[in-house]
């Protein structure tokens, strides 16, 4: 059937928004969706999974990504890395009061002399100094950038929360959310319990926060994200299902990364670029539930999530969660799903 944003709209009050962390990794609330709904508290997700469960967590790294400066004309910039292009080059965002032209140079920081080299779709190209690594320079230059719905700069505690503790490849624009709930202790406990662990990296871009701009979803064109998916991964997921056991997904990005590899046939390790949208009807390939939590308003991951667990479960979950005050989007509260709620 034909699906419109109006369909993946609800209202959310501004105060559930949550804009800092709680004090534990594990403090937050879990909705449990499978299918009637149960209100748990993180921790418990060790109640949720079983002994040969398989957990898949994308293991990716939040950049410094975010940097000020101005352009040679003097003009005010601020610059988001959308994505490193190899040790020296990069896309991002820029926001300026006149867009740079190529052969603009970006005073960064008051440290880093960069060329405009030219536009990639709505993303500039840009040369970094060659007197080191790319991701060298952002980490000691740049800034960590929070989501645009957290109404602060990012502070020192943030540096470690706002990073899952598995957090090993750097490249992402944003935290891979439903991972940040887990800390050393949780992850110890469900490995002593016999549920096993596997990981992708796919790293988050600036796109995930971009509104979708077509009433008519059939019209929507995805962002691109690139991800890697381990052949250690692979085999663990074929010895799971073999077993009989869940391949249970950390988050939409690891489901995300895990059905692009399975897109055109088995699923395959490697190396590549997802552009995958998600919509209600879609056949889901690898995931047999998802830990995640909850999303915007006709965002596309609110169009994954109902696709996976049922359009008119989530609409309860959602409007249970809302009246039931819990905490939203990067910093908020968790849900359990099952596929079609199963």
């Amino acid at each position: 059937m034909p699906w419109t944003l109006d369909d993946f709209n609800y209202p959310l009050p501004a105060e559930l928004i949550a804009q800092a962390p709680l004090k534990g990794r594990t403090d937050s609330r879990l909705l449990q969706l499978a299918p009637e709904i149960a209100d748990l508290r993180f921790a418990d997700i060790a109640t949720l999974l079983a002994p040969g469960d398989l957990l898949v967590f994308n293991d990716t790294r939040v950049l410094h990504a975010r940097l000020f400066g101005t352009k040679d004309s003097g003009g005010q910039i601020e610059v988001m890395i959308e994505r490193p292009l190899g040790p020296h080059e990069a896309l991002a965002q820029v926001r300026a009061s006149k867009s740079p032209k190529p052969g603009t140079r970006l005073c960064l920081e008051g440290a880093l002399d960069v060329e405009v080299i030219g536009r990639v779709g709505e993303f500039f190209h840009l040369r970094f100094p060659d007197t080191e690594d790319l991701i060298v320079l952002l980490e000691r230059h740049g800034h960590l950038p929070l989501p645009p719905y957290i109404e602060r700069a990012a502070g020192n505690a943030d540096e470690s929360r706002y990073q899952t503790v598995f957090a090993r490849n750097p490249g992402s624009v944003a935290a891979p959310t439903a991972g940040l709930h887990f800390d050393e202790t949780l992850l110890a406990l469900l490995a002593q319990q016999g549920v096993n662990s596997a990981f992708i990296t796919l790293n988050v871009g600036a796109g995930t926060f971009q509104p979708v701009r077509v009433h008519d979803l059939a019209e929507h064109k995805m962002h691109t994200e690139t991800y890697f998916v381990p052949q250690a991964t692979v085999d663990a997921i074929a010895a799971t299902k073999a077993a009989g056991k869940r391949v249970v997904c950390v988050g939409t990005t690891s489901m995300r990364a895990l059905e692009s590899a399975a897109r055109h046939d088995a699923l395959k390790a490697g190396e590549a670029e997802s552009d995958l949208f998600i919509l209600p009807g879609y056949q889901f390939q690898v995931a047999d539930a998802l830990i995640t939590n909850f999303h915007l308003p006709k965002s596309t991951l609110l169009m994954l999530v109902s696709a996976f667990a049922g359009m008119d479960a989530i609409r309860n979950a959602y409007t249970h969660a809302i009246a039931q005050r819990y905490r939203f989007f990067s910093y908020g509260d968790a849900m359990f799903l099952t596929r079609n709620c199963a």
